[in-house]
């Protein structure tokens, strides 16, 4: 029997983005620019690529922007019609989603990323659906997601996306312990947040690409606050996984941690290369500052 579709994506946007103040101050980190278009949008894109026809964002005080950018922005329309700039309105464009598919709620406490996904249960139902984390960009192609969705059709359950570390970085992230897998695909037996160095089960790292059955949102009520005071989604697909399959798939492509300005400025110079208009000006102006 075929698993059942995921028809829906869940995006948690509440996040104070305080690392990148005070730029974030006043305008969430997921509309921090990569190239010319935020962050939040080419996370959209890849769920949207993947299948996705109902998008939910997890949204908190400040964040009201965020729906802005996904709405009709007539005044800009109309303007770039009077003048002809045909080519810039389709830009603004190609941002709105088709009419009734987004929805967005409140997480009124920053209670973790565990706490955020129980905030989306009423919207999403009793039916699996998809976690993308939006400060985690994958450049792919197919796109994370589209990768999952096919791991999800042939094996069912949850689905993790996890990438490899070299092992004397794993004390760093989330780890998965894994059985022998099927290619890229493997069993998920067990996770480690953060272990103590030289202790990680695997060097497989959790990435911020998650498809999830919906009884998640129970064990999220029942969850007590872990780490850092907050509600751990770890904690709750751990317990999941006493009665539900989790495999985890070793994506091709690469992982930019745009929650940190390393892995934030490098997306940028990844992105930029990888524009046909701009990656022959961009490469010749990183020669110049590079001194090469």
């Amino acid at each position: 029997m075929a698993p059942s579709p995921i028809r829906t994506a869940v995006f948690p946007v509440a996040g104070l983005g305080t690392r990148f103040l005070p730029a974030t101050k006043a305008m969430p980190k997921e509309m921090l620019t990569v190239v010319d278009r935020p962050l939040i949008q080419y996370v959209y894109d890849e769920a949207k690529a993947a299948g996705v026809e109902k998008f939910i964002f997890v949204t908190g005080r400040g964040k009201a922007v965020i729906e802005d950018h996904f709405d009709i922005a007539f005044e800009l329309e109309e303007t770039l019609r009077e003048r002809d700039k045909l080519d810039r309105l389709e830009e603004a464009r190609s941002a709105q989603p088709p009419a009734g598919s987004v929805s967005f709620t409140r997480q009124q406490a920053p209670l973790g990323l565990g706490h955020a996904v129980w905030c989306a249960r009423e919207l999403v139902g009793n039916e699996p659906f998809a976690l993308l984390l939006p400060d985690v960009l994958v450049h792919s192609d197919p796109g994370c997601l589209a990768q999952m969705m096919e791991v999800y059709g042939s094996h069912g359950g949850n689905v993790i996306a996890v990438e490899e570390v070299p092992a004397d970085q794993t004390h760093n992230y989330g780890v998965v312990e894994i059985e022998d897998g099927d290619g890229d695909v493997y069993k998920v037996t067990g996770m480690v947040e953060k272990p103590a160095k030289g202790t990680a089960p695997s060097n497989l790292i959790i990435t911020g690409r998650y498809i999830l059955q919906p009884e998640i949102f129970q064990l999220l009520e029942k969850t007590e606050k872990g780490a850092g005071g907050e509600i751990q989604i770890t904690d709750a697909m751990l317990t999941l996984m006493q009665e539900q399959t989790f495999h985890g798939l070793r994506f091709k492509g690469h992982t930019y941690d745009c929650g940190s300005k390393v892995g934030f400025l490098a997306a940028n110079v990844a992105y930029a290369l990888d524009r046909d208009d701009l990656a022959a000006p961009f490469h010749a102006e990183l020669k110049r500052l590079l001194g090469l």
